[in-house]
């Protein structure tokens, strides 16, 4: 295909994505106003890449919602935006364990959980997640979560992995993001520390038969896995 043609063909992709996700959005999306805000918050910035998509916040939330969850755990908290989508999906007596080392980005997420009227549902930790998670562990949380959220620094994935097995009850969930890694995993030219690390997380999550799991193409890449 001449150059010209490739370039008018990519164009033409990229319009039609757009206009194709616009309408997803239109017909399924229901994110709160204070979600909306978050969002777009980040998506000004130089961070964008940080966030989940809301269409997999919102399949997070109703996955939430179908497992009558009222525990959790989310690793990598961010702005809060998935927080703001999991602690609602909990309900008034939900409790959801929020991880995170960064002080200064999270006061916008506790800004915004306040706003939304959720601050009491969640517990924010800022400490190593390993640590936090060997916390709960020590003092006999095992099998007591429902749910575990990891979207966190990608070479810990694994670390996180078992340890929120630990921590679930049996068909609970472990929920984690950016399995896709932009499309680098599947180029075996990309040896970069990180690619590696989620292509050794996904091979370790198919190989594991304590669970049932399934990887979604819905934002980065959301892997699934329903403790057995």
């Amino acid at each position: 295909m001449l150059p010209f043609l490739s370039r008018l063909r990519a164009s033409l992709q990229a319009m039609i994505d757009r206009t194709l996700l616009s309408y997803l959005r239109d017909v399924s999306l229901h994110e709160t106003d204070v979600m909306r805000a978050n969002r777009r918050t980040t998506e000004a910035g130089d961070s964008a890449h940080l966030q989940i998509d809301p269409e997999q916040g919102q399949l997070m939330a109703l996955l939430v919602r179908m497992l009558g969850a009222r525990r959790g755990i989310e690793i990598g908290v961010f702005a809060g935006y998935s927080s703001l989508w999991l602690a609602a999906a909990m309900g008034e007596d939900g409790h959801l364990l929020a991880c995170d080392i960064d002080e200064q980005i999270t006061r916008r997420a506790r800004a915004d959980w306040q706003a939304e009227g959720l601050s009491e549902r969640i517990e924010l930790v800022l400490a190593p997640a390993r640590e936090t998670l060997d916390a709960e562990l020590a003092v006999g949380r095992h099998e007591q979560y429902d749910f575990v959220f990891i979207d966190a620094d990608k070479a810990g994935y694994i670390d996180y992995y078992e340890r929120a097995l630990a921590l679930l009850r049996s068909g609970g969930l472990v929920m984690a993001d950016n399995t896709l890694w932009y499309g680098r995993v599947a180029d075996e030219t990309d040896q970069d520390a990180d690619t590696l690390a989620i292509r050794a997380f996904n091979r370790h999550l198919y190989a594991d038969e304590r669970v049932e799991m399934s990887l979604v193409p819905i934002g980065d890449g959301l892997t699934v896995a329903r403790k057995r």
